[in-house]
């Protein structure tokens, strides 16, 4: 264990990788990821559904999309390793015309940032897209060609062995206990294998976050909540070119799992879920979502449950759902959490945010100011009308 470094990095998960990228593609070469785990990939990205969209309602989360998804497609010349991205679509259907409404209002958002491959369909072209699905009550919706899938824990690989050829190096089942602090900014981390001198800290713990910070003394509105995903296997192979499915109203999705032309995950957000650290799948969770998937399709409802895959994995909120990433009255302490469940689809653009907010004082690729901590203290909250 190193008693001193540079850069200390709270959290191995795939945006404190990428964090550790960015900042060792700069030239940063002291930089320390400290990993709770025994390995990379044991915590909420490899829990992750893999999906990746640039259909958002706000500008901001637009705006990291495009950057993110555009960094996918060159992710395996970048950093040596295939991130799976597979641009197989997502598609959102409405099923009464205000939330067809809200998807027009929001593909033309989409369109004017420059997403050139999102349209407005019909429910004849939804019924093309997914052969076999009830559309019976379908009005419309949106699809993206170019939103897809991608490998969560290849994203991780990438940016973690990129990072570690550039200098960085990784502490596994290290515990971090505490952020010290003197005369107002970062003075050491206190770990389960001892203390740690740095004058920067980048917290990525995820919903882990909020405990950590408290230690320096700041409020960290994060709040763990648990979302659990059903593995099931059809008698015969899927619809062809299956896209990720999601129903604007209740949030119900479905996509095919990689690799694979018989299994198929689903989930939808449980209003029944209260905010926890529990990580055990929920065999209750099994009859609800197939009340939803029954009454969707014949072909998810002739699956059967592939139980040792079904999981759960935690999201870490915010009050309004977008991400903290910048630094905070503590000199040297920096946050690039709360995604909500967008962090392995925006891990591109917020660890190249962070990291250029650390060396340089502001992200120069685009504008994160409104994703800082002073928003929720300030009023400032970020809208949007519809997330899962």
């Amino acid at each position: 264990m190193r008693n001193s470094a540079e850069i200390v990095i709270i959290g191995g998960g795939v945006v404190g990788a990428s964090a550790a990228f960015h900042l060792t593609e700069r030239g940063a070469r002291n930089v320390l990821i400290l990993e709770r785990e025994a390995r990379l990939g044991l915590g909420s990205t490899g829990k992750a559904t893999g999906g990746v969209r640039a259909q958002f309602e706000t500008e901001i989360n637009i705006r990291m999309s495009l950057h993110s998804i555009d960094f996918f497609r060159k992710f395996n010349e970048i950093t040596g390793v295939d991130c799976g991205y597979e641009p197989r679509g997502y598609l959102f259907f409405a099923t009464d015309e205000a939330q067809l409404d809200y998807l027009r209002r929001s593909s033309q958002k989409q369109k004017s940032l420059g997403l050139e491959t999102v349209e407005i369909v019909d429910a004849q072209t939804i019924a093309e897209i997914v052969p076999g699905m009830n559309c019976a009550d379908i009005v419309g919706g949106s699809f993206c060609s170019t939103d897809g899938f991608i490998d969560p824990l290849g994203v991780l690989e990438g940016f973690a062995k990129k990072a570690t050829e550039n200098g960085a190096k990784i502490e596994f089942s290290t515990t971090v206990s505490a952020i010290e602090t003197e005369n107002g900014r970062v003075k050491a981390i206190v770990t389960n294998h001892g203390r740690i001198e740095t004058e920067n800290v980048v917290l990525t713990a995820g919903a882990w976050a909020r405990e950590i910070a408290e230690t320096a003394g700041i409020d960290l509105p994060v709040e763990p909540l648990r979302r659990q995903i059903v593995w099931a296997r059809s008698p015969k192979e899927l619809p062809a070119n299956l896209p990720m499915v999601i129903d604007i109203g209740t949030g119900f999705h479905f996509r095919p799992a990689k690799n694979s032309l018989t299994e198929v995950l689903f989930a939808y957000p449980d209003r029944d879920e209260k905010p926890t650290f529990k990580t055990d799948f929920d065999d209750r969770f099994i009859a609800k979502v197939y009340e939803k998937a029954k009454s969707r399709a014949p072909f998810l409802a002739e699956t059967s449950v592939v139980r040792e895959k079904c999981r759960a994995g935690l999201y870490e909120n915010t009050p309004d759902h977008h991400a903290i990433i910048g630094g905070c009255e503590i000199e040297g302490l920096y946050f690039c959490n709360g995604f909500s469940g967008h962090g392995v689809m925006h891990s591109p653009a917020s660890g190249r945010a962070v990291a250029e907010i650390l060396l340089d004082g502001a992200a120069s690729f685009m504008d994160v100011s409104m994703l800082d901590l002073k928003r929720f203290a300030e009023s400032r909250l970020i809208h949007e009308t519809s997330f899962i």
